[in-house]
Parts: structure tokens; C-alpha cells; sequence
């Protein structure tokens, strides 16, 4: 293992994604997320922007419960979060904790995500980056039947 995973998987160990996300709900501004989301999106990885979308839209739904949404919003507010645990510029691990985040969040509101939310974030991805064809392989990996 080299010096920067060794920092890494250190960093990801000490991260408490309950308490980032308790303490970023405030930094959550739909303006911030897009702008974020685009300029990060390669760098990410097609999981971590599809998750982020699969959340956002998750968020948008009437029918999910306020303490779903709080949890969603607070995980896109550390997402956008100017000053991360790991800044976002550093290679490789810059966007680790931004990626647990999102997963940890995504756990905790799965049984929310329902079939349209999935469409909706597809359209999205299909629209930035054409016709991934990922997308049905990430809902399988991220999202039990």
C-alpha cells in the first residue's frame, strides 16, 4: 500500500458519516449540489453521481418521511461542502469521504427510493453522459430488489 492509501483508508476509518451529515444539513443549497455534482462528476465516478442523483430526487418525493430527507440533505450538503475532511483537489482520496458519505446516506434512506426516483436519476446521467449503460448494473449493486 502506498503513503496516500494508507491516509485514505486512516481517514475513512476515523469518519463518522452520521455526525457530517448532522452537521452539514445547513450547507445544503440545490444551486451548490449541481454545480458540484457537474464539476466533480468524472472525477467521482459514475456510482458516486448516480447515488448523489438517487438521493436528490429521493429528497424531492412527498411521500418520504422528513427524517429521510434530513439525512439526504445533510449528506449533499457535506457533498458540496466547501472544506471536507479530505479536500476535494487532493488525488485519488480527495472525493473518498464525499463517496462514504453518499453511500452511508444511501443505506440509511434505501427503502425509500422507488422506481421513478430511479428513472428520473437515469434521465439525468443519460442527459450529462449519454446512454450509460451502468446504470441498470448500479441499481442492482446499490439498490436489492
Amino acid at each position: 500500500m502506498n503513503k496516500h492509501e494508507d491516509n485514505k483508508d486512516e481517514w475513512l476509518q476515523k469518519l463518522d458519516p452520521q455526525a457530517q451529515i448532522e452537521s452539514s444539513r445547513i450547507h445544503y443549497f440545490d444551486d451548490k449540489f449541481w454545480s458540484k455534482l457537474l464539476k466533480y462528476s468524472k472525477k467521482a465516478g459514475e456510482k458516486t453521481v448516480y447515488t448523489s442523483l438517487l438521493l436528490y430526487f429521493t429528497a424531492q418525493n412527498p411521500a418520504v418521511p422528513k427524517s429521510a430527507k434530513l439525512t439526504i440533505l445533510g449528506a449533499l450538503g457535506y457533498l458540496i461542502l466547501p472544506i471536507d475532511v479530505i479536500p476535494d483537489f487532493i488525488p485519488v482520496i480527495g472525493l473518498a469521504d464525499d463517496a462514504s458519505i453518499i453511500a452511508y446516506a444511501l443505506y440509511q434512506v434505501i427503502s425509500h427510493i422507488d422506481e421513478p426516483t430511479k428513472q428520473r436519476a437515469h434521465n439525468k446521467m443519460n442527459s450529462w453522459f449519454g446512454q450509460p449503460d451502468e446504470n441498470s448494473e448500479i441499481n442492482d449493486q446499490l439498490l436489492p430488489k
